[in-house]
């Protein structure tokens, strides 16, 4: 199988890159060669590779400025997802795409289901929705995956920000009145392919059975205060934490206080998915190694 691979230098693209190895032949195009902003690229590129199922772990994520750079967002997010299913189904070639909790509204008591009312807060949220929207009205194969608070060893990201701020200052003040499962790049990844072992045996018949939106998110849950307790807990860092509000925080982008997904759904049919501390544990472990 030839597999065409968005993102592969971000977060979850870089693990992915990894663990579809098992499928076939990865081809993952740096930016220079595959700019998601420039739709007539994406296509051109598409078309010449012909890739037999597309992976888009690309993504605009700078939450913040996408409440000024919406058109931009859009772009990435919305038009760029919906142009690479499109051609996917010209070429019979399914599609994943990764989507987010923040397509909510945060105002619910418990965990999302994937039927839940959609109901974006920022910009970000808006044109990740306006994707899934994009990709599921093409009528092409496909998989959205949505996950939460995304976090790796690679990159800019809460763990890797924490892990230095943390050496840098005596205190942190982190909002501790949103929750949410952060997850482990890896395991997204690793569960993508397992999912996507299954399909490979299935054929068509698999894709029209078993595709649509899944949650892929860890178990249980926790603060953005208790993930950084957890973070410097285990990485044996002394800075004092204090647990603040959004309101005090502030910011551009309004944020949902609750981000929790149910993965009843992805669970049931497809993989296990590890607790949000379990993950952190091996995710540090990793980190230390590579120090």
């Amino acid at each position: 199988m030839k597999i065409l691979l968005t993102g592969a230098t971000g977060q979850v693209g870089h693990e992915l890159e990894r663990s579809l190895q098992v499928l076939g032949e990865v081809v993952a195009p740096g930016r220079a060669l595959l700019d998601l902003g420039d739709l007539d690229q994406l296509r051109t590129v598409i078309r010449a590779m012909r890739p037999q199922l597309i992976v888009n772990a690309a993504a605009y994520t700078n939450v913040t400025l996408a409440e000024t750079q919406g058109a931009l967002a859009h772009r990435i997010n919305a038009l760029a997802p919906g142009l690479m299913a499109a051609e996917g189904r010209r070429l019979g070639a399914p599609l994943v795409h990764f989507s987010t909790d923040y397509v909510f509204d945060g105002g619910k008591a418990g965990p999302y289901l994937e039927t839940d009312q959609t109901n974006p807060l920022n910009s970000y949220g808006a044109s990740k929705l306006a994707g899934e929207r994009a990709i599921a009205e093409s009528g092409a194969a496909h998989l959205i995956l949505r996950a939460s608070w995304v976090y790796g060893l690679r990159g800019n990201n809460f763990l890797t920000t924490m892990l230095q701020l943390a050496r840098e200052r005596h205190e942190l003040r982190v909002v501790s009145d949103q929750h949410g499962a952060p997850t482990w790049s890896r395991t997204i990844a690793d569960c993508t392919a397992a999912v996507l072992l299954q399909a490979r045996t299935g054929g068509q018949a698999w894709w029209e059975r078993h595709g649509g939106i899944y949650h892929m998110s860890a178990g249980g849950q926790t603060s953005w205060y208790g993930f950084t307790k957890a973070i410097l807990a285990r990485s044996g860092l002394a800075c004092q934490v204090i647990p603040i509000s959004t309101a005090e925080y502030g910011g551009a982008a309004r944020r949902p206080a609750n981000s929790m997904l149910n993965t009843d759904k992805l669970t049931s049919r497809f993989c296990a998915i590890p607790a949000w501390d379990t993950a952190l544990q091996l995710c540090l472990n990793g980190y230390a190694q590579k120090r």
